[in-house]
């Protein structure tokens, strides 16, 4: 075929693809670094800086058996990202993606439980600023709320400036985690190819061994932790919003999505293995880094200061990432008529402030929860987050199954980079997912009382439905008159 015609049948389908409105005017100021970075960044949080203390506590060196995976897991949610991603770059990525395959309905539900989702993490993200400034004396005597209050001030100012700014701060924020982790893992191998005794406990296989083995609890324990680990790898469906915001999409996402297999393996397992080798799974706490804690026990002065930092950045990575995200998919919603119409505004460093601003609203609220409630801020919006978690990563399936299915029926092309076996891929996906969902049930003090959310926010949803579906009428029949008039 001749490069004349190669060129006719490629604008050809790009004259076929459907745009999504919301994409327009944005800059493409991400870089392939940027990028690159975000997926570390997603994939590499406080889910495993702190909570895999407490993890370890329960599940013991099982923990890296779920924390496999449910990455395994991740990782086909981001792949079907990906390739949907490299048909079409949208900055609405799954929204966009749902209007076009599930209808309006779909892309309806897919960005309001998003925003449960980030606006809900958010609220956790400031709560756990705060607790973790109060570590230090000097920031002792400020209120919690006052400091959730800073820190949302903080990266507000950070993500209104440019995406470029976002991108450099999540770039240096992920070097630094990276970095730690990294540093860890080598003093953790050093450990261990010299058998130097760890708090008075000689690491090896036999701390597994003698300490009730892989499965020290059973099996449930580890079954239970599944929907918790989940949540540690939320934020790994940022790669395919930041591809809206590159110049190179097709070159970028593929190397990105790709290497967050070999990084949950290194940086998840590896670090739970090494952590599992070092001390018995019972010394390992929910209140304090894991590392942390091996560290402290080899006389490693000032290794709390350290990790403080580091979970401390994780924190505002995430909250970083969250108002990000949220701004760009609002903004696609709000186009389409089903979201605020001061969300679709953009001020003049192409920075989509309304969807970001109304993302904070939400976490003032978060603010108030820490002065009535600073005890029990976190546990209640870390849980109410995770609806929001599964119920993104199924409707990425579904959506890609679609995509698949037309596709086959010769509507759609689908690019080179592809999710593999599908459609077995996607169904086994959202069957593992739900049924992280249903384990909650076992979970009598927290899991349970989340679980009897989903009533609630189901009628919110048809409410707000029913509010909205005749501006989104209008928006699409416009929509329709200028594309065949």
């Amino acid at each position: 075929m001749s490069k004349d015609a190669v060129d006719t049948a490629t604008a050809t389908e790009v004259a076929r693809t459907p745009a999504d409105a919301g994409d327009a005017g944005y800059s493409k100021d991400l870089k392939a670094r940027h990028v690159n970075m975000i997926a570390i960044g997603g994939a590499i949080g406080t889910g495993l800086f702190l909570g895999a203390g407490g993890r370890l506590h329960n599940a013991g060196p099982a923990l890296a058996i779920a924390y496999l995976v449910c990455g395994i897991f991740a990782f086909f949610v981001v792949r079907a990202l990906g390739e949907l991603v490299l048909y079409r770059p949208s900055s609405g990525s799954f929204v966009s993606y749902a209007r076009e395959f599930l209808g309006e309905k779909g892309a309806y539900v897919a960005g309001w439980m998003y925003f449960l989702n980030w606006s809900t993490t958010g609220i956790a993200d400031i709560t756990a600023i705060a607790l973790y400034t109060h570590y230090w004396s000097l920031f002792t005597d400020i209120p919690q709320w006052t400091l959730a209050l800073i820190a949302l001030a903080v990266v507000l100012a950070v993500n209104l400036i440019s995406v470029k700014i976002f991108g450099e701060m999540e770039f240096w924020f992920a070097i630094i985690k990276v970095a730690t982790l990294v540093g860890f893992m080598l003093v953790g191998i050093f450990l261990l190819a010299t058998q130097h005794q760890v708090g008075g406990t000689t690491p090896g296989p036999s701390v597994i061994t003698d300490n009730g083995g892989v499965f020290p609890h059973g099996l449930m324990p580890v079954v239970l932790v599944m929907q918790g680990v989940i949540f540690a790898y939320a934020a790994l469906e940022l790669v395919g919003v930041a591809a809206g915001e590159t110049a190179e999409p097709e070159k970028v996402v593929p190397r990105a999505v790709n290497s967050i297999m070999w990084r949950v393996g290194l940086f998840y397992v590896g670090s739970v293995v090494l952590l599992a080798l070092l001390l018995p799974g019972s010394v390992y706490s929910a209140d304090e880094s894991p590392f942390v804690t091996v560290l402290s026990r080899i006389g490693v002065e000032g290794a709390g200061d350290v990790m403080n930092l580091v979970v401390l950045t994780a924190a505002m990575s995430s909250l970083n990432s969250g108002l990000y995200s949220t701004g760009r998919i609002l903004r696609s919603m709000a186009t389409a008529g089903s979201a605020p119409r001061f969300t679709a505004r953009m001020n003049r460093s192409q920075v989509p402030y309304g969807g970001i601003l109304l993302t904070c609203a939400v976490c003032v609220l978060g603010v108030g929860l820490n002065y009535l409630m600073p005890s029990q801020a976190f546990e209640i919006v870390l849980n109410v987050a995770s609806l929001g978690i599964i119920s993104t990563w199924v409707i990425i399936m579904v959506c890609h199954l679609v995509f698949v299915r037309r596709a086959r029926a010769g509507l759609v092309t689908r690019p080179t980079f592809r999710l593999p076996f599908s459609p077995v891929t996607e169904i086994t996906t959202i069957v593992f997912l739900l049924a992280c969902l249903g384990m909650m049930a076992n979970d009598p003090e927290v899991g349970r009382k989340t679980l009897l959310l989903i009533p609630v926010i189901a009628a919110m949803l048809v409410s707000g439905w029913f509010a909205v579906r005749r501006r989104v009428a209008r928006t699409a029949d416009r929509e329709l008159t200028e594309f065949t008039g």
